[in-house]
């Protein structure tokens, strides 16, 4: 676990003009997958629990005219919503700032807003160094439910990778679900633009950033499992608490230790400053029992399209 990483000024040569300045232009920052498809909302205390629908209510029919109706139940279960911190510190020599020739806090936010944002996408689908609170990712879960379509499965004249993915959206629909989303890898982007039937017409339009009809969101690299290319499903079932928003600190008058409690900056007498980013976000998925899905273990509100299996 590294405590001791910091800007240097061999980092920081391009941010320190020569005597001809220029402008220093940011990468463009991406969003969060999860944060942008999946229900947000806004917890109040560190644990939180949602009902969600385990029984459901059955109707009979009335035995001729003086017949008895009969009684039904719904019952409800609770998800929990566990919020977990992200966080980081980033320390910088007092000198590497003086000696730039903008706002670097300024360029950097953006930067330390996206590595917040791939570790929580990482966690969410792939489960990658996921909170032990938090319920199966999402990707390890459609897997165990068999919610699976495999890419390559299709023929030209069934689709190709554009009725791999239909094959996907499937697998949520048999369970009683209706999909809203996609997210995707990259690399998805170019196999749907090429996608031709038999007769060599174009499939699908990639253009305006949906398919079907569905909204696609493309991931940043890491957030999937090594064999996963795209995730489907009803992603208003999937809920990302956010307990606090991203916020940011600046320090010049603390110490930064390692996990053994020994001093690697002393940011005074060093001359250093430190920005420290927190967020605080839990994740669940709700799975409300369907007709279809009769609440059983293969009943799950998303698929997974994933490479074939050898």
């Amino acid at each position: 676990m590294p405590f001791n990483n910091l800007i240097s000024r061999a980092d920081a040569d391009a941010l320190i003009p020569e005597d001809v300045a220029g402008d220093a232009i940011a990468a463009a920052t991406e969003e969060s997958a999860a944060l942008q498809l999946f229900r947000r909302v806004s917890l109040g205390t560190k644990i939180t629990s949602m009902p969600v629908l385990s029984a459901l209510p059955v109707a009979y029919w009335v035995n001729g005219d003086t017949g008895l109706k009969q009684t039904t139940e719904a019952a409800w279960a609770g998800i929990q919503l566990t919020a977990e911190e992200i966080a980081t510190i980033l320390p910088v020599p007092e000198a590497v700032l003086d000696d730039a020739g903008f706002d670097v806090w300024g360029e950097l936010r953006p930067a330390l807003g996206e590595a917040v944002a791939a570790l929580l996408d990482a966690a969410v689908f792939a489960g990658t160094n996921k909170p032990a609170s938090w319920p199966a990712a999402v990707i390890p879960a459609a897997i165990a439910a068999g919610n699976i379509a495999e890419l390559g499965t299709s023929t030209p004249e069934q689709g190709g990778v554009v009725g791999d993915l239909e094959s996907a959206f499937d697998a949520v629909e048999a369970d009683g679900f209706d999909v809203t989303g996609v997210a995707a890898e990259k690399s998805l982007r170019g196999l749907l633009r090429k996608a031709r039937d038999g007769s060599g017409q174009k499939l699908a339009d990639v253009s305006s950033g949906s398919i079907e009809g569905v909204p696609i969101q493309y991931v940043m690299p890491g957030a999937f499992t090594a064999t996963a290319k795209a995730v489907v499903g009803d992603f208003q079932l999937g809920v990302i608490g956010i307990r606090q928003d991203l916020s940011y600190k600046l320090l010049d008058q603390a110490v930064i230790t390692d996990d053994t409690g020994a001093i690697v900056y002393n940011l005074p007498q060093q001359d250093m400053v430190a920005m420290r980013v927190t967020a605080r976000f839990a994740y669940a998925v709700a799975n409300p029992i369907t007709r279809a899905g009769a609440g059983g273990a293969t009943q799950y509100p998303f698929a997974v399209m994933q490479d074939a299996t050898p």
